[in-house]
């Protein structure tokens, strides 16, 4: 579903502070972005183009940049990996705000928040296995792909009293969150998007093996870094519809958004290592200097902003 663009919205969207006692009109922030790598691979050109931009709408306008390790896939992440992150954001010239947030050392603000939503009636424990999502039969589908056909949403006290001996996820109850929440909109590039809280259906909060899942941790985490303006890929566009659920249910500020474009490997696809991205220490490696690759990804950024 494409989101609906209405300028007339909310003026100055990224003015607007949201909480639970309803949103107020402050002071523009200095910007604060964020670069929030998995350490489960070493960086390439379409992470540094992210990072370069976040960096250039943050700190090269006066404001900060901070840094996140997002490895709460503790099967994938590596060690070696982080400080090839730290390596490779040194080698193009970015410096970032201490201290760095790391994920997997903050599973006790990730239960709390869903300990929070799920008294308040918008997320429940789903026993599902991928056999059992795939054997259910057609489901709506979504920009990712199809939804969660909610098998488990209406469980109730079984669900609860199953929770407390069983290997559980937690899913968002995005019908019960709009009814809860009303409209919403967010601001991207200065455009106001009116909110579809069911976009991407009932998500997974919490995996059963994590203390979080993407959705919450990216949300909860932003908040904590004082993010105003996330910068990141428009792949992930979709996704701020849940997240902009997520900061009105739980009470955080609502930043501004800028959705880059992708950068693209020779199959069309967006770029990572399946098809041909070269890792930044290859390039390193190859004499390839940090200023031309950084110029040529700002002149990228530089059309990217120019096209919108």
């Amino acid at each position: 579903m494409t989101p609906l663009y209405d300028e007339r919205m909310t003026p100055e969207p990224e003015t607007l502070i949201n909480s639970k006692k309803g949103a107020t009109r402050g002071p523009r922030p200095s910007p604060v972005s964020r670069f929030a790598p998995s350490p489960t691979g070493r960086l390439h050109e379409g992470h540094a183009f992210s990072a370069l931009v976040a960096h250039e709408l943050s700190a090269g306008a006066g404001g900060a940049f901070r840094l996140r390790i997002e490895d709460l896939d503790q099967g994938r992440s590596r060690a070696e990996f982080v400080e090839g992150i730290y390596e490779d954001l040194e080698w193009l010239g970015l410096e970032w705000a201490e201290p760095v947030l790391v994920q997997s050392e903050r599973s006790g603000v990730y239960q709390e928040a869903l300990r929070e939503l799920l008294a308040m009636g918008v997320a429940y424990p789903c026993f599902c296995t991928r056999r059992d999502i795939a054997a259910a039969g057609a489901a709506p589908h979504g920009p990712d792909g199809p939804l969660y056909p909610g098998t488990c949403r209406d469980l109730g006290r079984e669900g609860t009293a199953r929770a407390e001996g069983e290997a559980h996820a937690i899913r968002l109850d995005a019908a019960a969150a709009a009814t809860l929440t009303g409209p919403l909109a967010f601001a991207d590039k200065g455009r106001s998007v009116k909110v579809d809280p069911e976009l991407l259906g009932d998500v997974v909060l919490a995996r059963k093996d994590a203390a979080a899942a993407y959705h919450l941790a990216a949300t909860l985490d932003d908040a904590a870094q004082d993010v105003t303006l996330i910068v990141r890929g428009e792949d992930l566009l979709p996704s701020t519809h849940v997240h902009r659920v997520l900061q009105a249910l739980l009470g955080l500020r609502a930043p501004s958004y800028h959705h880059h474009r992708l950068l693209l490997g020779p199959d069309g696809e967006r770029l990572s290592k399946r098809n041909g991205a070269r890792p930044l220490a290859d390039l390193r490696a190859a004499g390839i200097s940090a200023e031309d690759l950084a110029s040529r990804l700002r002149s990228l950024a530089a059309e990217d902003r120019a096209a919108n």
